[in-house]
């Protein structure tokens, strides 16, 4: 027979307290821990996330708050009360449902301690990729159909502010008088005139909506009924607590730009996806405004169409120069393409992630997008794209280095590969790619290792036998565009078609008529400005000081 256990210390009001907490604490934990999902957006299981349903007794308000520091900690969730004041911080400047989804997607993956890292032995290189070169011919009685189904978007978001621009980027003048939006828009007109009829738009952000429009008016037939996508904005959050950062003096910088991942969301909240689809577009290309290389290529849109892919990435064989950059790649749990950015590499990857021979093809940011796919991606995920968070360090004040540290989340477009079925990639040439990142972009084509076609495309000169020649600019000088108009002065962009690299370290002017070839190097040690005489400088260093 056995004897009841005498517990008296359970009628102890403190102890009987302390249960309670725990439960309360167990309870919390619990409806906080949200799926851990695959880069793929595939739930596997639970870690920490936003609270969306708990039921916690009247005593969470005392319980919760420690709790919550206590989760955020070791990789948990914000409260419930955070999401929502989230939710109408962001609606209350007019962003859609979309648009909160999103940002809250990679809030919860910055409040859940998700670093994102992608190990060498979860990837196995993507080879066996088809090549633009091979494609065959397109038929021409199919040209007038594909088009019609087609629109041409461009990405146009950026400010240039780390080149010193104040106004959007694409404003920038590259070839005489001609700039970025220029260019572009001389190249649909002619696709238009020579091709066929294509629709054309624009993704601004809210810093350059009125710039591009303002640039426009020159080309009426641009500027039309859907014409314009406009990125949402999100919040800066502060590093200290996770919570939006507040500026009362000037409260344009509690908000950023969220990367050209936005692209998705903007479409969808906007309606111009259902629009565009209920217009019998289906196939959407896009590139960004700086690369002036990337047109609508109608091999490549056959190719595309005929593939049934759901998304199409163009990438680009990785060089010794691209080495430190992302590269594409095979998941091998699923066979799924992904991304894999220098930021997800450990350290002890960087050995194979910097192998160009094993890891071959780096993404070029031109993307060909099933928009009934899209479609269905956003249904399968409630709304989103699943895609991995970028987190940037910076300052709510980006023009004040003490003012409080914040996280600007970021995604990028070109990792929904892995978010839809059936996605593909293909290998294109050089002449797709030509971006302008900084002013040493900026010089190379401008110069004459670049030249326009008849259809307004910048590609490779000849001369260069498709290596563009290595600028490297002093980033103490010539980081912002008011240096590089400095080292210009003098009216004349330098020959380099037959340069294979030219540094230029400290401040020097270039005198009208220069001309570099092979490997150059000029240097001034002194804080003068010092003019190089106009000549042919071919395989030599120099002291402009000594010239």
């Amino acid at each position: 027979e056995r004897k009841a256990v005498s517990m008296p210390h359970l009628n102890n009001p403190a102890v009987i307290g302390l249960c309670v907490a725990l439960c309360a604490c167990t309870a919390l934990a619990t409806t906080t821990c949200p799926p851990l999902r695959h880069r793929s957006g595939q739930a596997i299981g639970q870690i920490g996330s936003f609270l969306r349903s708990a039921q916690i007794p009247s005593f969470k308000k005392t319980a919760a708050p420690a709790a919550e520091e206590c989760l955020r900690l070791k990789g948990g969730a914000a409260d419930k009360a955070v999401i929502d004041d989230i939710s109408a911080l962001m609606k209350g400047e007019g962003l859609s449902e979309s648009a909160v989804k999103a940002f809250l997607q990679a809030y919860e993956a910055l409040v859940s301690g998700q670093d994102g890292m992608i190990l060498e032995s979860t990837i196995t290189p993507a080879t066996g990729l088809p090549v633009q070169g091979d494609l065959k011919e397109v038929e021409a009685d199919k040209i007038k159909g594909l088009l019609e189904q087609t629109v041409v978007l461009k990405l146009n978001g950026g400010l240039g502010t780390g080149m010193g621009l104040e106004q959007a980027k694409s404003l920038l003048k590259v070839k005489g008088e001609d700039t970025f939006l220029d260019f572009i828009a001389k190249q649909v007109m002619s696709f238009r005139e020579k091709k066929g009829t294509v629709k054309s738009m624009f993704m601004n952000s809210f810093s350059t909506s009125a710039d591009t429009k303002a640039a426009l008016k020159a080309y009426p037939e641009l500027v039309s009924e859907g014409w314009e996508v406009v990125q949402n904005k999100v919040p800066k959050i502060l590093q200290e607590n996770l919570l939006p950062a507040k500026l009362p003096s000037a409260p344009v910088k509690e908000w950023c730009p969220p990367g050209h991942g936005d692209l998705y969301p903007s479409l969808a909240g906007s309606g111009l996806l259902k629009q565009l689809l209920d217009s019998g577009v289906k196939y959407m290309f896009v590139s960004n405004s700086d690369n002036l290389g990337a047109t609508l290529d109608l091999n490549l849109l056959s190719f595309f169409a005929e593939s049934g892919k759901s998304f199409v990435m163009e990438v680009a064989e990785r060089t010794e120069a691209d080495k430190k950059g992302g590269h594409l790649a095979i998941r091998t749990s699923d066979s799924r393409m992904l991304l894999r950015e220098s930021a997800q590499c450990a350290e002890s990857d960087e050995k194979a992630f910097q192998d160009t021979k094993k890891h071959a093809f780096f993404n070029t940011n031109n993307l060909w997008i099933r928009l009934d796919k899209l479609q269905e991606v956003l249904d399968a995920n409630d709304g989103v794209v699943p895609l991995p968070m970028i987190k940037n360090d910076k300052t709510v004040d980006p023009s004040d280095g003490s003012s409080a540290k914040v996280w600007q989340l970021e995604t990028a477009m070109g990792a929904a590969i892995e978010s839809f079925d059936n996605a593909g990639a293909i290998v294109v040439g050089r002449e797709r790619f030509a971006p302008v990142k900084t002013c040493a972009d900026l010089l190379r084509v401008r110069s004459d290792a670049y030249v326009v076609t008849d259809d307004f495309r910048l590609i490779l000169s000849p001369e260069c036998k498709g290596n563009p020649p290595v600028v490297d600019l002093d980033s103490k000088v010539y980081k912002k565009v008011s240096g590089l108009d400095k080292l210009l002065e003098g009216g004349d962009v330098p020959s380099l078609k037959d340069c294979s690299k030219l540094t230029v370290k400290g401040k020097v002017i270039l005198s009208p008529g220069t001309i570099f070839k092979g490997t150059v190097s000029l240097k001034n040690p002194t804080d003068e400005w010092v003019t190089l005489k106009a000549g042919t400088y071919e395989d030599v260093e120099i002291d402009v000081t000594k010239a």
